[in-house]
């Protein structure tokens, strides 16, 4: 599953996960911790879409 950034279209990829955020791949974004934000453009977990493919 992937989720964007509705506030600059950053993707979160579970499949990828973040290594240089040290989120492992296969990471679920349920799983990421609720401190999480974007990290291009600074926004939580709440401003992020699930991407229909």
């Amino acid at each position: 599953m992937k989720y964007v950034c509705d506030v600059c279209g950053w993707i979160y990829d579970e499949e990828a996960g973040v290594p240089e955020l040290d989120i492992a791949p296969g990471t679920k974004f349920e799983e990421l911790p609720e401190d999480f934000v974007c990290p291009l453009c600074m926004v939580g977990k709440e401003f992020f879409s699930e991407v229909n493919e």
